[in-house]
Parts: structure tokens; sequence; C-alpha cells
């Protein structure tokens, strides 16, 4: 199953292709400028019965020609992948007719390192094939911990996000994304949610994920991402049920009804508002909070 930060770590060049050309630098390989990338299919299945599919693939038109960009997210060494990548980039040759460039995106310094290995298939007299791929690690791409040049690069500090997220030095790099994309939101703020989204995905399951998720609850009004709208249905749920334990003491304080300090840590803890509706109906009539949290199979175990 490909994950999230899977698909971020690619996506990121199709909503900016120059994000190529600008990453390489840190290589020490310069692309001439940009002028124009199209999608291509990504999908190199063979007639019969091979099938391949490349994560991303982008025809770069550049002002000094045009060349292939094939993108492969990698999460840990894999012996057999230099040959699949090596046909890759055969077949996409073959079947546009324009020489490819391989980008391998890894989010950890020891499969950065596996990957950039130059592997030559073929005798050991005369390779007929040298793959050579680029590689993008946590070591290649820059901590963007200033909030300025954030700003002045949104997809690379992204993709910094994603390769360093489980650096120390990822908490600055968030923070530094969260400013800089509040100017973003102010102007387009579909762009700004979809850099949002991706950082969300590229972070994967890691406590510099829960630090966004943080970021994002601070001011929702900028963000429309998936966790924005997760923690505004959160908040109203929560906002609920807190309103519905406060009429449900209030009605038992009213009717007499004695509560026990248990009974109203009960009450107050319960974060489910259908809870605290049913037992704002059985305390209409009720003689005891026993009474109340009593019901058919409720085991006392429902608002949890």
């Amino acid at each position: 199953m490909v994950s999230s930060s899977h698909e971020a770590l690619h996506r990121i060049f199709q909503r900016d292709p120059g994000l190529f050309a600008r990453a390489a630098r840190h290589l020490g390989v310069a692309f001439p400028p940009l002028v124009s990338a199209t999608e291509l299919s990504t999908d190199l299945t063979e007639t019969q019965p091979l099938e391949r599919r490349v994560d991303t693939l982008l025809r770069m038109d550049t002002e000094d020609g045009s060349f292939l960009l094939a993108v492969e997210l990698q999460g840990r060494p894999a012996p057999d992948k230099p040959a699949r990548w090596a046909y890759y980039l055969s077949y996409v040759y073959a079947k546009y007719r324009v020489p490819p460039v391989l980008l391998v995106v890894c989010a950890d310094r020891v499969t950065a390192a596996w990957a950039a290995r130059q592997v030559d298939i073929g005798p050991r007299q005369w390779p007929s094939l040298t793959l050579r791929p680029l590689v993008l690690g946590p070591d290649d791409v820059p901590v963007i911990d200033s909030p300025d040049e954030a700003a002045r690069d949104i997809p690379l500090t992204v993709l910094s996000a994603a390769l360093h997220r489980r650096d120390p030095g990822a908490d600055a790099i968030l923070n530094a994304l969260a400013k800089a994309l509040k100017s973003v939101s102010a102007d387009d703020e579909d762009t700004a949610t979809t850099f949002i989204e991706l950082t969300e995905q590229g972070l994967g399951m890691t406590q510099a994920a829960e630090l966004w998720r943080h970021l994002m609850a601070v001011d929702l009004s900028f963000f429309q991402s998936q966790t924005a709208q997760q923690l505004r249905a959160e908040g109203r749920a929560e906002g609920q049920a807190e309103s519905r334990a406060k009429d449900l003491l209030l009605l038992l304080g009213h009717r007499g009804v004695e509560v026990s300090e248990q009974d109203r840590e009960r009450i107050v803890g319960c974060g489910d508002p259908d809870v605290l509706g049913l037992w704002f109906r059985k305390a209409l009539t009720a003689a005891s909070t026993a009474e109340i949290f009593a019901s058919a199979g409720e085991s006392g175990t429902a608002e949890r």
C-alpha cells in the first residue's frame, strides 16, 4: 500500500516542476531554466504481461532542450530496484525518444546513500548500461528555518520538511513554513491548502506531524487541510459535549438529584454528545444518577 508520505514526496514535483532544477543545484548539477513542463502518463506497462509504474513522469522543456524527469520515492534499500529503474528509463526513452533523468527521493540517509550508487549493467569488461540516478536525501536539501526564506520557495521548504521530518531541525522548518503559508493563503487559499496537504502527507507518522497538527490548530481560518477540518469537527463535538454536560448538571441540580463527585467527573469527562443527550432525557424523570447511567445494554462505558 502506497503511503501518503510516499505520494507527497513525488507529487510536489508535479505541483512545481521547477523545484527539480532548484533542488538539483544542491547536488552540484545545474539544469537550464525551465520553459515548460508537461505531465505524462506514469503507466509503463507492456502489452503483456509486465506492469511497471513510475511514481511521477514529467516532460521538462528547457532553454537548452527537453528531457524526461522520472521521480521515484524509495523508502528502503531494495536489491531489485536498480534493474527496475533501468527498465523505466529505457522504456520511456524508447516510447518518447526524449532523454530521461531519474530522480530518487529518500527520506532517510541510509537509503539515500544506497540509491546514489552508480550501477553498471553488463559484463565487467564492457557494461552495456550504466544507471546514475540523482538522489535527494536529508543531507542534500537544506534546513529552511527562516520564514522569509521559506516564503521565497514554499515547495522547496515543503520538501525540506518532509526529508528532515525525523531530524532535530524539523520543528524550525515547520514553524517557518507555517508563517510563510499565512501570507500565501491571504492571496491564494487553494495554493496554500495544496502545500499544507502535501506537508501533512509528507511528514507521515512522525512527531513532526504532531507539531504540524498543532500549528494548523493555532489559526484554522488560514487552513482548510484535512487536519484542519478534523480539528474543527473535533472542536465542535467537544463544545457540544461540554454544553450538554452543563445542561445535565443544571437539570439534576434543579430537580434535587444528588450528584456525587465521581458522578460529576463522569458527566464532565464524557465527550460523546449522544450519550450525554441520552442521560439528559433520562434525568427528566430519574430519581438518582444510578438510574440515569443504567440503560439496556449499557455497561457504563458508553461515553467512551
